[in-house]
Order: C-alpha cells, then sequence, then structure tokens
C-alpha cells in the first residue's frame, strides 16, 4: 500500500488568481506597449512585473482602511467679564 505525500498550499489559488488579475490588467493597461515589442517579450515582462507585485503584497500586512470613530468635541464658551465704571 503506498502513500503519496502531497504538499498543500492553502493560499495557492488565492495568489494564483491575484496573479492572473493582476496579469490581465498590466496587459490590458500597457497594451500600446506591445506593438513596439515582440509578443513573446512582452508577456515576459508582464509576468515578471506580475511576480514582483504579488510578492510585494504578500509582505506587507493589510491595512485598515476604516478609521475609528472619534468622539465630537463639545466648545464650552466662557462668559464674558463684566467691568464696573467708576
Amino acid at each position: 500500500m503506498p502513500t503519496t505525500k502531497t504538499a498543500v498550499k492553502k493560499n495557492a489559488p488565492a495568489e494564483e488568481n491575484i496573479l492572473k488579475t493582476i496579469k490581465d490588467q498590466l496587459s490590458t493597461a500597457l497594451s500600446t506597449l506591445k506593438g513596439q515589442l515582440s509578443e513573446k517579450k512582452f508577456e515576459k515582462r508582464i509576468k515578471k512585473a506580475a511576480k514582483l507585485l504579488v510578492a510585494g503584497i504578500k509582505k506587507q500586512p493589510a491595512k485598515k482602511t476604516v478609521p475609528a470613530a472619534k468622539k465630537p468635541t463639545v466648545a464650552v464658551k466662557k462668559a464674558a467679564k463684566t467691568t464696573k465704571k467708576k
């Protein structure tokens, strides 16, 4: 009875989806450069750029976009001092 070991990566599908979406977005945004480079060179550069971007996403923790609620400040007005004329 042979046993097979499989490496299980929990984040693999999410990372692949992120990589694919970044590749698609970069290729559509930089489609004008596709004419200057050959198709193969263009795809290689897009792939490298997408990998660098994904690596940067992995290193930085997600920032919270919702700011904490602030307490409203209440201004207290002081009564004006009256002076007596002599």
